[in-house]
C-alpha cells in the first residue's frame, strides 16, 4: 500500500498512511490469538472463520456486542491504554457464555480522533490478551478516524463477538427450581460499568485525584482501570462437571437488574450479602457518594462479576471445579419464591 496516500485527506485530518502502520504494528497481537477455525484476513474485507460441522449437534450461534463506557476517560488521563481492550472483549464474551456459548470469534471496533499508530496497536495488545484468555479468535476490526466528531487524543472501543452452543445445551433458566443454589464468581473490581457515577463521587477530571493511595498499596486509578475480569474458561470448565441452570453477568444495573434476567418469572433470588467480602473500592464509592444500600447494589457488581445457578447437591462440586480453574467462587444464596425478583438481605 505504498502508493496509498492522500496529501488533501490528511489535510483535512485523515492519514490513511498512520492506519497502515497501526495495523502493522497489531499483527503480532492478532497472531497471538489464532484457533483452530481462524482464517487469516487481517487487512481484508472481512473476518473468516470455518465452523467443523461434526463438532456440535444443531449448533446455534449466540453473538454479544458490547463497549467499554466512560471508563476510558481514566485511561485518557493515566495515558494507560493495554488493558481497556481486555473490558471491551469481557464484555462480550461474558455475555455469551450466560447461554451455554462458547466464544469463536471477536471483531473490534475503534474510533479515534486521530490515529496514533503506538495506541492504537497498544488498544489491540489489551483485545488479543482478552482473547487468548478467552479461547477466541480476533478475525478482524475497524479503526476509524473521527476529526472534528472527537478530540485528537480521544477514542472509543467496541466489539462483536460470536460464539456457539448445541441446541439442547442451550442455559435459558428453565430448569431452575425452588432450592437451588446461587453461586457468585468474584469480580475483579468496578469491571465496566457504572462509571459515570465513579466519575462523579470521586470528582475524576484530573490525573491528580487518580494519584490517591489505597489501603492495599495501588492507587485510586490502577483500582478502576483494573480490566474486567474474563470468565469464560471456568464457566466452560464447570458446564462439563455440573448441570448449570442459569448464568448471569452483573454488569450496569448490578445484582437487581441482572440476576432477576437469568431465572424464570415466578422465581426470586435470595441472596446473602454477608456471604462474601464486598471490596474495599465499593464501600468508599459508597461511603463518598452517600449512596443507599439498594442503589449501589442496582448499579455495581459488588465484587460479584457473575452468578451461577446449579442444583443444592451440586454446590459444593461447582464451587471446587471453579476454584480449580482459578476463579474464586463462593455460593451467596438460593432459589425460592416471593413476590420480588430478587432479594438481598
Amino acid at each position: 500500500m505504498k502508493d496509498s496516500h492522500s496529501e488533501s485527506y490528511k489535510a483535512a485530518g485523515v492519514d490513511v498512511t498512520a492506519g497502515y502502520e497501526a495495523v502493522r504494528l497489531m499483527k503480532e497481537h492478532v497472531e497471538r490469538t489464532r484457533i483452530k477455525g481462524a482464517i487469516d484476513s487481517i487487512g481484508g474485507f472481512g473476518g473468516l472463520f470455518e465452523l467443523d460441522p461434526k463438532e456440535y449437534d444443531d449448533p446455534v450461534l449466540v453473538s454479544g456486542t458490547d463497549g467499554v463506557g466512560t471508563k476510558i476517560k481514566l485511561a485518557f488521563l493515566l495515558d494507560k491504554h493495554d488493558t481497556i481492550g481486555i473490558d471491551a472483549v469481557a464484555m462480550c464474551v461474558n455475555d455469551i457464555i450466560c447461554c451455554g456459548a462458547k466464544p469463536l470469534f471477536f471483531l473490534d471496533y475503534i474510533a479515534c480522533g486521530r490515529n496514533e499508530p503506538a495506541k492504537i496497536a497498544s488498544i489491540v495488545k489489551g483485545i488479543a490478551d482478552g482473547c487468548v484468555e478467552s479461547g477466541c479468535a480476533l478475525i478482524g476490526g475497524e479503526t476509524a478516524e473521527h476529526p472534528g466528531l472527537m478530540p485528537e487524543d480521544e477514542y472509543d472501543v467496541g466489539g462483536f463477538s460470536v460464539g456457539i452452543v448445541s441446541k439442547k445445551k442451550i442455559i435459558d433458566g428453565t430448569k431452575v427450581k425452588e432450592g437451588d443454589a446461587i453461586i457468585g464468581l468474584a469480580s475483579s473490581g468496578v469491571h465496566s460499568n457504572g462509571f459515570s457515577l465513579v466519575r462523579k463521587v470521586f470528582g475524576i477530571d484530573r490525573r491528580e485525584v487518580l494519584d490517591e493511595k489505597l489501603p492495599d498499596g495501588r492507587t485510586l486509578g490502577e483500582a478502576l482501570l483494573t480490566p474486567t475480569k474474563l470468565y469464560v474458561k471456568p464457566v466452560l470448565e464447570l458446564m462439563k462437571n455440573v448441570g448449570v441452570k442459569a448464568v448471569s453477568h452483573i454488569t450496569g444495573g448490578g445484582f437487581y437488574e441482572n440476576i432477576p434476567r437469568s431465572i424464570p418469572e415466578g422465581f426470586t433470588a435470595l441472596i446473602n450479602k454477608g456471604s462474601w467480602e464486598v471490596p474495599y473500592i465499593f464501600r468508599l464509592l459508597q461511603e463518598r457518594g452517600g449512596i443507599s444500600e439498594h442503589d449501589i447494589f442496582n448499579t455495581f457488581n459488588m465484587g460479584i462479576g457473575m452468578s451461577i445457578v446449579v442444583s443444592a447437591d451440586e454446590a459444593d462440586k461447582a464451587v471446587g471445579t471453579l476454584k480449580s480453574c482459578g476463579a474464586e467462587a463462593c455460593v451467596i444464596g438460593k432459589i425460592g419464591r416471593a413476590d420480588k425478583a430478587i432479594i438481598i438481605e
